[in-house]
Formats: C-alpha cells, sequence, structure tokens
C-alpha cells in the first residue's frame, strides 16, 4: 500500500532542512496531492536496476530517460550553490520525476491556495510533480540524498523561478486545477 507523509507547512524561516510543520500538524493525503497532479509510488529502490513495476511506470509514461544524482558535499560539485538552486521556487515546462534511491529529502509544492506543503522522500519514494506547478526541493538534516530523475525524451534541466505565470504551461496547469 502507498504511503506518504506530506503536510502544511509553517512560515519560519529556520534552517529548510528541519520538518516545518505546523502546530497542530495538518497532514495531507496522497488523495489531496493527486488532486494538485502530484503522483506517487513506493517502489523497492535496492532492486531499481532490474524492478519490473518501475519498468511498467517507465513504460506506461514513457519515461525513457534516466540518470542518477547523489547529493552530497563530498560529490556534488558546487553543493552550496546547487542546494540554493534547488530551494529556489521555481517550475517546468515538463514534468519532474524523482526516484529517492537512498538518504531522504523534501520536494515542497503550492496548493490550490498558494500555501506550501511539504512532501517527505525516502528510499523508494517515486514522484512526479506536474509542468507548471510551483516547488522546491531540500535536503534533511541528514545533508544527503540519491536520487534517479526521469524523463520523456532527452533531459531539460531549466527552471523558471517565480513569477513565472506568463508561461502557458503555467496557465494550463492553474487552468487544470480549476475544472478540477
Amino acid at each position: 500500500m502507498a504511503s506518504i507523509e506530506a503536510w502544511f507547512m509553517d512560515d519560519s524561516d529556520e534552517d529548510h532542512r528541519m520538518p516545518h510543520k505546523l502546530n497542530p500538524n495538518e497532514p495531507v493525503s496522497l488523495k489531496e496531492l493527486e488532486n494538485i497532479g502530484v503522483f506517487y509510488w513506493k517502489l523497492d529502490a535496492d532492486i531499481y536496476e532490474t524492478d519490473p513495476v518501475l519498468e511498467k511506470i517507465r513504460k506506461d509514461r514513457g519515461y525513457s530517460y534516466s540518470d542518477i544524482i547523489t547529493i552530497d558535499k563530498d560529490k556534488l560539485p558546487n553543493y552550496e550553490d546547487k542546494l540554493k538552486m534547488f530551494f529556489e521556487e521555481h517550475l517546468h515546462l515538463d514534468d519532474e520525476i524523482r526516484y529517492i534511491l537512498d538518504g531522504r529529502a523534501y520536494f515542497d509544492v503550492r496548493d490550490r491556495e498558494d500555501c506550501w506543503i511539504r512532501i517527505a522522500m525516502t528510499k523508494g519514494d517515486l514522484i512526479t510533480l506536474p509542468a507548471g506547478i510551483y516547488h522546491r526541493f531540500t535536503l534533511t538534516e541528514t545533508n544527503y540524498t540519491q536520487a534517479m530523475r526521469l524523463f520523456v525524451g532527452e533531459p531539460v534541466w531549466k527552471a523558471y523561478n517565480r513569477p513565472a505565470d506568463e508561461f502557458d504551461i503555467r496557465q494550463k496547469y492553474v487552468s487544470a486545477l480549476q475544472c478540477a
């Protein structure tokens, strides 16, 4: 059974690697995430190279390209600059698909009312963020994760920092939320 931990975030400016849960906590369900276009699978990261479930997801969704990134101060060039860039609120013109192979991290996404939802990602979690959704990424206090990045076709690495409402993909995303 798929399970994911997500919650509405507080407004604290403290270390962004901390959980930032409201008090009392306000959890967000998988169904609520799906309603804003975020989808989730729990897979066995120990067999990612031969996992038939991952292969089926890739085939069904057209994820033809993948690579692996290790986000660790000793392994990622320009580590501090990359973390700052990942945490800047932005959108992409394509879906963002990430599969955590090791470690932990957070994805923060905006809901319909523009509130932050924090999604805790651990080993085996695969998530898709729709094109046009404002989001950001950060590590937890462990300062380490390894993730597979998946793409439809050749990878596109361009992020557009907020505000980016003028893009057709953003307008399409917002329109889809209003119709749902």
